[in-house]
């Protein structure tokens, strides 16, 4: 088969005149008459280059000549060339490939630069516009691009279709993207209300505050006994150095469960001396200072106190006035101590949320009203406390400041140091709300009862749980039921003499026949056995039972104790 565009077969010859904008060689048909006179062109020759034994289809160069057609020697100058690129001027009545033309010219083809297949070709201009109708040049005329046009450029009707597939398209996706951005908002927002939420609920947790399981429910609930519970006790006597007299209060932070508790301590209070007499709490700050009354504080409410604070109304004021002034609640009018003409307005007003200098703070602690029980001022006393550990600093470098502010002299064991630590703790637990002052009840002749003060001595304090130590006396309480008043005092001698210690438990209600020895814990049984032979009492009468908070063993003197000599 023959090829009409393979050059140098059959009868047409086809010369290379150039390339397309394809890189495809563009061929021109040769007169074949004139094929066997004209020289062939090689596109692949140049001068300067020998092709060897590679047949390149060109005839072999005149004698004299070099292999590319051209003289031995040049000239320095060639006017038809004058850019020296070596080539020689095309012959006359030949185009600027060698191909004839009428009259002497062949019609000049538009001039391509042929390049080497093995080498990057020039770059190539864009192609000249052509008139409608009009065939690129050396093209079979059989087929034209004209002819395909349908093909490149859609009709008006295809534009419209792909311009409403896009519209639809992007209105989806821009829906999508909106439903998709509204699925991540609502989901951020959901993780960061659960966040919240659980951290809220584990502040409240921790902090005792939920409802249900508020500090004091909650912690007063732990399944840790009122006995094993740790607290660090400090007892406060505040020393009215004008008027005289003294108030005392017990600072109770109770560790396990972390509460904070002002017990306040009637004057009338019954404590029992080394020695087993009976005395009164506001006797024994006078007379026996603060380690023996600190002692018989133990004893009685079976507490163990770590240090006495002597506090004089000078050093309370100071320390109102350190702290900024503190707010109460107060309950009366209070005049000025100083003012000698009635009328004169008062010192303090009643109200809510006063604010109370360090003179009006020490003037409303210490005011009792005419015909008004010890208990009203004791109770103004512990407001006043409880609102100076509410200013008081919670860091304990800050409070030991300002206790050393006071420049006063400390009780041993107890130091600026320790004393600063323990109200730092109690004005934290203060200003968050697990604070809170109690009156421990007592009976007109200033004994304990177990219904009354347990509520104190045993959830407070602890007192009711509190083991003796080994080897201390047992601690034994005695009521006298028989309707004879001196059948108490010959009772505590017996005991006294005996081993044990004597507490007062007062006079019962009513008389009893016969007598009691109880015990609250079975290791006491023993002990109420022993206490039952000392004071000549039936082994009957011993029996599990209530007790008295801070003792160990009840006794109920009836009708049948018959005392003994001393």
């Amino acid at each position: 088969m023959n090829d009409r565009y393979d050059a140098g077969y059959g009868d047409d010859h086809y010369e290379i005149v150039g390339y397309d904008e394809y890189g495809r060689p563009v061929y021109q048909r040769v007169a074949a008459q004139q094929a066997p006179q004209r020289q062939t062109y090689d596109p692949y020759t140049q001068p300067g280059y020998g092709h060897g034994g590679y047949d390149t289809g060109q005839q072999p160069a005149a004698p004299g000549y070099g292999s590319y057609g051209s003289p031995p020697s040049q000239p320095a100058y060639d006017p038809y060339d004058p850019y020296g690129t070596g080539t020689q001027p095309a012959a006359p009545g030949y185009g600027p490939y060698g191909q004839p033309g009428a009259g002497g010219q062949q019609p000049r083809v538009a001039e391509q630069t042929a390049y080497i297949p093995q080498q990057a070709g020039p770059a190539e201009e864009p192609p000249a516009p052509r008139e409608p109708g009009e065939r690129d040049a050396g093209r079979d005329p059989e087929y034209d691009t004209g002819q395909f046009a349908f093909a490149e450029e859609p009709d008006g009707d295809s534009e419209d279709v792909i311009d409403w597939l896009k519209f639809t398209e992007n209105r989806t996706e821009r829906r999508e993207e909106a439903r998709r951005r509204a699925r991540s908002r609502i989901t951020a927002l959901v993780v960061v209300l659960a966040l919240v939420a659980v951290g809220g609920a584990g502040y409240l947790w921790y902090a005792g505050k939920l409802p249900g399981l508020s500090s004091s429910s909650a912690k007063a609930g732990r399944a840790v006994p009122a006995g094993a519970q740790k607290r660090d006790v400090i007892v406060v006597h505040l020393h009215n150095t004008g008027k005289g007299g003294t108030s005392t209060a017990l600072l109770v932070d109770n560790t396990t469960t972390e509460q904070g508790t002002t017990v306040l301590l009637p004057n009338s209070l019954a404590l029992t001396g080394d020695d087993g007499s009976t005395t009164t709490l506001a006797k024994s700050v006078d007379d026996d200072g603060a380690s023996g009354t600190r002692d018989q504080l133990d004893t009685v409410l079976g507490t163990d106190i770590q240090g006495t604070w002597r506090l004089d109304t000078p050093y309370l004021e100071n320390l109102v006035d350190l702290v900024g002034n503190v707010d109460v609640d107060t309950d009366a009018d209070v005049p000025a101590p100083d003012a000698k003409k009635k009328g004169t307005a008062p010192l303090v007003h009643r109200g809510k949320a006063q604010t109370l200098s360090g003179k009006m703070a020490v003037a409303y602690a210490t005011y009792r009203a005419p015909g008004e029980s010890q208990n009203a001022q004791l109770q103004r006393f512990g407001q006043v406390m409880q609102a100076v550990l509410r200013k008081l600093s919670s860091d304990p470098a800050d409070a030991t400041t300002t206790v050393q502010s006071l420049a006063q002299i400390l009780d041993p064991p107890l130091t600026d140091k320790d004393l600063g630590a323990f109200l730092a703790k109690l004005a934290d637990l203060a200003k968050g709300g697990d604070y809170k002052t109690a009156l421990l009840p007592v009976r007109p002749d200033g004994t304990l009862s177990a219904s009354t003060s347990d509520s104190v001595v045993k959830d407070i304090l602890g007192g009711t749980a509190k083991s003796p130590a080994a080897g201390s006396a047992v601690r034994v309480s005695v009521q006298n039921a028989t309707g004879v008043k001196n059948d108490t005092d010959k009772a505590r001698v017996v005991l006294l003499n005996g081993g044990f210690t004597f507490l007062d438990g007062g006079t019962a209600g009513s008389a009893r026949p016969a007598s009691q020895v109880l015990y609250a814990d079975a290791a006491d049984k023993e002990n109420a056995s022993e206490v039952a032979k000392t004071l000549g009492l039936p082994a009957g009468s011993v029996a599990k039972g209530k007790v008295s908070s801070g003792a160990d063993v009840l006794v109920v003197l009836g009708g049948d104790y018959r005392p003994s000599a001393p």
